[in-house]
């Protein structure tokens, strides 16, 4: 599986504009495409923050469909954003419990590695991470996502709702810095936002 991660800052005054053009005719544009497997709108309202993930079940179905949301991308945002980044991942790790997610909140950890560390970065969240992540009240997934070539990744943890998410602080905050150190891998930073709409659906 493959993300593509669509990052992009403005007005908080005129998020709600780009939310609504993304839950219609953006979402519309995804699931004409080949390949789509679901998708992720995140927002951090205070600060004028949006963060959309879809999903793809190849990197030709990703890369198909980046040249048709290159073109889309910048009208379904307006008049919001001021500034888009967009970054593509190799879905390292995924897992899902059953458990709602629209209404609860999201963490990122943006991290950064030596790419001849990578298998070790994916063993370290599997075999030391996941099980103790799994611990903790109310999470409902949790990803990690790769870009080998540069060295960097993306873990997400989403939790039923925001006393959750805020209540899992410290007990993340452990796990983050054991797992970082065993993997050799460095937190660059680290994000919370509120979970608009969740459907990754084909993993």
């Amino acid at each position: 599986m493959f993300v593509r991660t669509v990052y992009a800052t403005g007005d908080p005054a005129r998020l709600d504009s780009a939310l609504r053009a993304l839950n219609g005719r953006g979402h519309d544009l995804l699931e004409e495409r080949p390949g789509y497997r679901g998708a992720g709108v995140f927002v951090d309202r205070e600060l004028g923050k949006l963060l959309t993930v879809s999903w793809w079940e190849s990197e030709e179905a990703q890369a198909d469909s980046d040249e048709v949301m290159r073109e889309r991308r910048p009208a379904l945002l307006e008049p919001f954003a001021a500034s888009v980044a967009v970054e593509h991942y190799r879905v390292a790790v995924f897992h899902a419990l059953p458990r709602p997610v629209v209404g609860g909140g999201l963490r990122v950890a943006r991290l950064e590695f030596d790419p001849r560390d990578a298998d070790l970065l994916v063993d370290t969240f599997h075999a030391s991470a996941l099980p103790r992540l799994e611990t903790v009240p109310g999470l409902a997934r949790t990803a990690l996502l790769l870009d080998h070539d540069r060295g960097r990744g993306i873990a997400g943890t989403v939790f039923t709702d925001r006393h959750a998410l805020a209540s899992s602080r410290a007990a993340l905050s452990v796990i983050r810095q054991s797992g970082a150190a065993k993997a050799r891998a460095t937190v660059v930073a680290l994000e919370e936002f509120e979970v608009v709409h969740a459907d990754a659906h084909t993993l």
